[in-house]
Order: structure tokens, then sequence, then C-alpha cells
């Protein structure tokens, strides 16, 4: 057995596939003895895991001993293979293909040099070096320039450093399809709301003129704006309520239109199930 394949069975799949999986791509061939087919895929696949030297590792488990996991993960027919990344499945094939095919598959589950650093950026990001994670960014960029979650990955970090124009280049940057995409547009709200809230002025003074006059819409607005920009969301949705009981039609309906982009923002969750409701009682 090589170095980058494993027999694995119930009692170490959890630790050598789903937890694994989170530090490399694991590759599941589902086997029997008595499948002919498999003893034509099964050299090719322990070959590539040698070959790849550690860019992927080749978990064989044979289905007759481990039904329980093979009906777990769909097996109608084997040879079956499953691609496995932090924990789940991103793409298989069924049947013994030729080694060129396999190779192809591998491909696109093996993160690309670019992808690499793209993750190497998020840990460092999440370790509190922004500054490295965008340098890192950049790099994988000129790997791949036509690698738009890159840009994304960019254009979030520059939000949370409030260098929100060199964030709204690189989103005017993407494809249209890409733009529409759920991700793009959390981006492109949270784009909205900073600068929105980047030349207003501070909390207090606006709470103050919200003390004197309940019904200042452009105030209430501008104070929303500035707590969903400070990520204190319900906060500023409670504010939009409050202009939406006072005044539904304010400015072309601008609390509700600016509600809807909050929901886009946090793209779903018990906050923004909690909110359609409230906005949905707003409205009737």
């Amino acid at each position: 057995m090589g170095q980058y394949s494993l027999d694995v069975g119930r009692n170490n799949f959890n630790q050598e596939v789903l937890e694994r999986s989170k530090t490399v791509p694991v590759v599941v061939d589902f086997w029997a003895e008595w499948c002919g087919p498999c003893r034509v895929l099964k050299p090719i696949l322990e070959k590539l895991a040698e070959e790849y030297q550690g860019k992927f590792i080749l978990a064989k488990v044979n289905a007759d001993h481990n039904q329980e996991l093979a009906a777990q993960f769909g097996v109608r027919g084997i040879p079956s293979v499953k691609a496995v990344v932090n924990g789940r499945v991103v793409d298989e094939f069924s049947g013994a293909l030729p080694e060129a095919a396999v190779r192809e598959f591998l491909e696109r589950v093996i993160p690309s040099p670019a992808e690499e650093l793209r993750l190497k950026a998020a840990d460092m990001r999440a370790a509190g070096d922004a500054a490295g994670a965008l340098q890192t960014l950049a790099e994988a960029s000129k790997l791949d320039m036509a690698n738009e979650d890159v840009r994304m990955d960019a254009a979030d970090i520059l939000l949370d450093l409030g260098q929100t124009e060199e964030a709204a280049r690189l989103l005017d940057s993407l494809k249209p399809a890409t733009r529409a995409g759920s991700r793009a547009q959390q981006l492109l709200a949270r784009l909205t709301f900073a600068r929105a809230s980047a030349a207003g002025h501070d909390e207090q003074s606006l709470r103050e003129r919200i003390a004197a006059a309940p019904d200042d819409m452009t105030t209430r607005l501008e104070l929303a704006n500035l707590l969903i920009a400070a990520g204190r969301h319900a906060e500023g949705m409670d504010e939009l309520l409050e202009m939406i009981r006072r005044d539904r039609n304010w400015n072309d309906e601008a609390a509700r239109k600016t509600m809807l982009s909050v929901f886009n923002l946090l793209g779903g969750g018990p906050l923004v199930s909690e909110y359609r409701r409230k906005l949905a009682s707003a409205l009737n």
C-alpha cells in the first residue's frame, strides 16, 4: 500500500475521510473483490495517488464489508468514487474510467496553486493578518486572473478595512453572472451600507436629532445605515421598521427597500426570518 492510499472502514472513516478532508481532498473508492471493473480502476487510483504526492488521499472502502457506509453515501453500483472536501462530497463518478478521465476528475477536485493561496489567505485573515491576507490574494490573482472568488475575498477584507472604493473597483470587475450570485450580492449590499455611513454623522448626534424630531426620516435612515454598516443589524432594522410605521411611502419606500438590502447582506438565518415576519406585519 502506498504512502498516500489506505484501506478505510467504519471504524476509521470519520477520522481518515471526514476529518482529513478538512486539510486535503480525500478520494473514496468503494470497491469489492468480485468486481471486475474495480480491479481495473483501483491500480489507476493507487498510481495517481503516488504521482500526486499527497495532493489527495485515496481511501479504499470494501463495500461488501461496509454496507452501511456504502448506503450512507448513496452507492448503487461499484466501483463508485466520491471526492470529499471539508466533510462533504463535491464530485463523484461510477464505473472504471480510463486514466485520462480520472486525471480530469482529480484536477476538478484538487485546489489549483491560486486556490491554495486563497485558502492560505483565509487562514491569515482568521488570524487577524488582514494585510498579509491581501498580499497573498494579490499573488493568487497573478496566478489566476480569472478567479473571481479571489477578487471577492479581497473585496471582503477591504470592506473590513474601510477601503470602500478599492472594494468597489474589485466588485465592479466581476462578470454579470457572478455579480448576480448570492455572495456578490451580499458584498454589494455591504458596500452600499459602508458608503452610506462613511460621510455621515456620529450615532449620538443622530439620536439627538431623532429625539428632537421623531419624523425626520432622513436622519433615521442615516442612523439605520450607520448601525447596519457597524454590524448592528437588528438595531438598524428596528429603525427601518419604525420608518415604515411612520411613513411607509417616504422617498419611494426607501425603508422597505433598505430592509431588503439588509436581507441580501445577511443571506439568511434566524435574524432574517424574524425580520421578514416583522416587515410583513408592518406593511399589513
